[in-house]
């Protein structure tokens, strides 16, 4: 899959999150829509590189709940990526790991129907 096809799935699911959810919020006003792209890039990114590790980590609890736990992983990459974007001043915030783990789960069906829809899954 492109690299750009990607990033604005990435960026359509977390609109999705955003507008569905009251503890996660972007604040479109501030950055635009450049910094909601560069938040998606972001998830991309992290995705790539951290989420395996962390899954390899997190191994033994995937298979003690036969998969479920997956769905904490998901969730803390997202709540990762939150942590940076506050960090680089981009306008993405959580109310708590509660919002961070609907909007994960969000992001993860949306992000699918998207890559199903387009025959990139």
């Amino acid at each position: 899959m492109g690299a750009v096809l990607r990033v604005l799935i990435n960026a359509a699911a977390l609109w999705v999150a955003v507008q569905l959810l009251e503890g996660f919020n972007y604040d479109f006003d501030g950055d635009g829509w450049v910094g909601f792209l560069v938040i998606a890039v972001l998830l991309g990114v992290l995705n790539a590189v951290v989420k395996p590790f962390i899954r390899v980590l997190a191994l033994p609890a995937v298979v003690l709940t036969l998969g479920l736990f997956l769905l904490v992983v998901n969730a803390a990459v997202l709540a990762l990526t939150v942590w940076m974007s506050e960090a680089l001043g981009l306008a993405l915030t959580s109310d708590g790991f509660g919002w961070t783990f609907l909007a994960a789960l969000i992001v993860s069906l949306v992000s699918w129907a998207l890559e199903t829809f387009l025959g990139q899954g």
